[in-house]
């Protein structure tokens, strides 16, 4: 089985899937509403949902016959925590380009 963070990763992977998650960012809405601007039948639509669903970056709630999609923050916090663990590896290099320019440049 596929851990948590990796499925994630793959349903963010692509564009039409983050194009799903932009949207849902400013709200829910029922597939319908995500198809409409989505070059694709609804459903392809379906398909892209059920991987975002499975990758638990979304859940479909049940209000009468209206099954509006929501977004999940929680998989995508997962995300930033790991990237976050990079951050120190990042900041440290650009320190040292950053020393590294001042010394050539005559400013240290």
């Amino acid at each position: 089985m596929t851990d948590t963070l990796s499925r994630t990763f793959a349903a963010l992977a692509d564009p039409t899937r983050r194009a799903i998650l932009a949207r849902l960012s400013a709200g829910e809405a029922t597939v319908d509403e995500l198809a409409e601007p989505l070059p694709m039948s609804l459903p392809a639509v379906s398909r892209h949902l059920k991987v975002l669903e499975q990758a638990g970056l979304i859940t479909r709630g049940r209000t009468r016959q209206w099954r509006p999609c929501r977004l999940e923050a929680k998989p995508l916090e997962d995300v930033a925590d790991w990237v976050a663990a990079y951050r120190r590896f990042w900041d440290d290099g650009f320190d040292r380009l950053e020393e590294h320019l001042r010394k050539l440049t005559g400013d240290a």
